[in-house]
């Protein structure tokens, strides 16, 4: 089952004149959308293409060069060749990766609702992948970079604690590059919350409900009709 209400984009006119008002480069934020790889999965040199610039570190340099976002379909590579590459790059890793099964993803769960609460933060939208996480999340007095950090520790926290025989209290056990995008309109917020919903599917996993998600209102045009 799903989390969010019917998509109900607020009227026209008053999403145009949100988004005019804010059109002088000082755009409001009023969500984010936050995604926590899990260390190691994803690759600065990805042969798919990455969202990054540069390495972390300099022994990953060996397995190719960086693509800055997503590779055309006609040059991307065959299965065979992306599991090498991985197969390499794991080779390369000072920690084992980490797999989210389901004891996992439930520990994720809860260590997200505590952050939530803990903070008093509004989420939108919740998945809770394979390799890594999405957040929807309404925009509070911490910056989007601070509630990524926040969701991390708690999560990393939550895990080593949990399963210590598996992962030491040395692990990263989420990447180090935060990554979020910025949400300016409702349209934008419900092109993130449609976008996050199916992706567990991806993954061959059920659809995920979580009693910590706020269905989205339209919010801040909530009120008009």
């Amino acid at each position: 089952m799903s989390n969010s209400s019917k998509h109900r984009p607020g009227d026209a006119k008053a999403q145009a004149s949100y988004s005019a008002r804010r059109a002088d480069g000082r755009r409001s934020i009023i969500a984010a959308h936050l995604i926590h790889a899990f260390y190691g999965h994803w690759a600065a040199n990805d042969p798919r293409g990455s969202g990054s610039t540069d390495f972390l570190a300099p022994k990953f340099a060996a397995l190719g060069p960086i693509h800055h976002g997503r590779k055309p379909q006609h040059i991307q590579p065959s299965r065979d060749q992306l599991r090498a590459f991985h197969d390499e790059h794991a080779g390369l890793l000072n920690f084992p990766l980490i797999w989210i099964d389901d004891a996992i993803r439930i520990e994720i769960a809860a260590a997200i609702e505590e952050t939530i609460a803990a903070r008093r933060y509004t989420c939108y939208a919740c998945a809770i992948c394979r390799n890594h996480t999405h957040l929807v999340i309404r925009t509070h007095k911490d910056p989007a970079p601070v509630m990524w950090e926040q969701f991390a520790q708690s999560v990393r926290n939550r895990l080593r604690l949990r399963f210590p025989t598996t992962i030491s209290p040395h692990h990263p056990v989420i990447s180090a590059r935060p990554y979020n995008v910025l949400l300016h309109t409702p349209d934008d917020v419900w092109t993130r919350v449609r976008y996050v919903e199916p992706n567990p599917a991806k993954d061959n996993l059920p659809a995920q409900r979580w009693p910590f998600v706020t269905p989205y209102d339209n919010w801040p045009l909530h009120n008009q009709r």
